[in-house]
């Protein structure tokens, strides 16, 4: 394989016995991802609890969801220059043990400024964790199994997400919110223990230097775009301190824009943007990541400020949202297969949008059984929809812009998760008026989402039958009508 910089030509994996490349590096992969996972469910049970623990309104625990997200946005960028300078392996088993430690001092804090601090430090660690993690995956697999192998490693990460709410519920109501943070340290343990053992070090022998002017611009602008965004509506900082935020942070972007054409080796290569199903499904489906990743925020704080659930009540309503993700993971890969990512990431994409837009229906008094049922139908639309838009970006990516394309899509992803949350919180705020939230002000959120989503759909049109089809299987017929590039 040639080398993902651009430079000498990377260190070559032994062969691997079948049974360790189709299972075992999934699940090693998977080990780290669960962790994640199980993290970013449980704070969000959580936040009531944390909140007048710490004296602070229940909205503004969201920088610590938000707080997160951005600090893997920021530090992702350097997790393909690290993985190629100083291997795979050794760069994801650091990176496990580092979200690990960062998990023991947030269940440490006894601030929130402690608690974001230490949400950095957790950022930090799974910025290198996942993408690193999704690279091995693909520096191991065939372009044709792509979809099989990141179905193996999603379906034991979705177990986090699926018990996370559960496990966040049982802790807040019979231990310590705290607890949500300290069980992350066995896991992080045995995990890197597993990884040293099973993953492969592939590594280049000579990466390009890192543009570390590019990353502090990047970074920098993001930062402050994401500090403007979840401050408006709090009235905790004055306005022109939010507007030159926006401001700053927008011309930040600009000029890393300028700087990225010229760099050798950009912190995040937008020539990747070029390849047309890379842009798809990066930006569009960035777009349509934004209400998805502020659901799983919206909902449990619904639920209990809401409707007055307990936190193990709204844990196991909210669980149901991965259980639903579960149902449909084995059969993903068949629906792609059949309909191809235009037909499946349209239809699906409506389908998102109608199921956010349902759960507004949501009453204090609608039965137990009914939501879990619906929010099981809802995860299942969430899944089909990941899936799609994380494996079309890759399907065109030739093997030595995958170290690259992996770092930006991972930077899209959390962004735009990020601001899925604080967009989430921001109208609630505005909504609420400094008051406290009501039940009104969440329907009117989940109605937003879902009428976005649904807007998206109109986007996905942009894609031929054809595409990803090296990915999906699914084989059609040129129609020289359709749009191209």
């Amino acid at each position: 394989m040639d080398d993902l910089a651009g430079g000498v030509p990377e260190t070559q994996a032994s062969p691997q016995p079948a049974f360790k490349t189709r299972l075992l590096i999934p699940l090693v992969v998977a080990s780290g991802l669960f962790m994640e996972g199980l993290d970013s469910t449980v704070i969000a049970t959580a936040i009531p609890q944390i909140a007048h623990n710490f004296g602070e309104p229940a909205l503004n625990l969201t920088v610590a969801v938000t707080s997160y997200l951005l600090s893997l946005a920021v530090f992702i960028p350097i997790s393909g220059w690290v993985a190629d300078r100083f291997g795979a392996r050794n760069v994801f088993c650091a990176a496990v043990l580092l979200f690990t430690l960062g998990s023991a001092l947030c269940g440490a804090s006894s601030t929130l400024h402690e608690l974001v601090a230490m949400r950095v430090l957790q950022g930090l660690g799974g910025a290198m964790m996942t993408p690193v993690g999704r690279l091995i995956l693909l520096r191991s697999f065939a372009k044709s199994e792509l979809v099989t192998a990141l179905t193996y490693v999603t379906i034991p990460a979705l177990v986090g997400p699926a018990i996370g709410p559960i496990i966040g519920g049982f802790f807040v109501g019979y231990l310590s919110w705290r607890w949500i943070f300290y069980i992350n340290v066995p896991i992080g343990l045995i995990a890197a223990a597993f990884a040293w053992r099973h993953i492969e070090n592939f590594r280049v022998a000579a990466p390009l230097p890192f543009d570390f002017r590019g990353f502090v611009i990047c970074g920098g602008g993001l930062a402050l775009l994401e500090y403007g965004l979840e401050n408006t509506g709090r009235h905790l900082v004055s306005l022109p301190l939010i507007i030159a935020a926006y401001g700053l942070g927008t011309l930040c972007l600009v000029l890393y824009g300028f700087h990225a054409r010229r760099a050798l080796n950009p912190a995040v290569d937008l020539g990747l943007f070029r390849v047309r199903t890379f842009r798809t499904g990066v930006l569009t489906g960035g777009l349509i990541r934004i209400p998805m990743g502020g659901v799983p925020f919206i909902l449990p704080l619904l639920l209990q400020v809401g409707f007055g659930y307990s936190a193990l009540e709204s844990g196991l309503q909210t669980a149901c949202l991965a259980l639903g993700a579960l149902t449909v993971k084995s059969v993903n890969k068949s629906l792609l297969r059949r309909f191809g990512y235009r037909g499946v990431l349209m239809t699906n994409s409506v389908l998102v949008g109608l199921t956010m837009m349902g759960m507004a229906g949501f009453s204090a008094t609608t039965p137990g059984w009914l939501m879990a049922g619906y929010l099981l139908l809802t995860g299942a639309s969430r899944s089909t929809q990941f899936t799609g838009v994380n494996t079309l970006g890759y399907s065109d990516v030739t093997p030595e812009m995958m170290s690259r394309a992996t770092s930006v899509a991972s930077v899209a992803q959390q962004l735009t998760m990020s601001v899925g949350v604080a967009i989430g919180s921001t109208l609630l705020a505005l909504l609420s008026a400094g008051g406290a939230v009501t039940v009104a002000d969440f329907r009117i959120v989940l109605l937003v989402y879902g009428g976005f989503a649904i807007l998206i759909a109109v986007a996905f049109r942009s894609l031929r039958p054809t595409d990803g089809e090296a990915v999906s299987g699914h084989h059609v017929g040129h129609d020289p009508a359709l749009p191209h590039a």
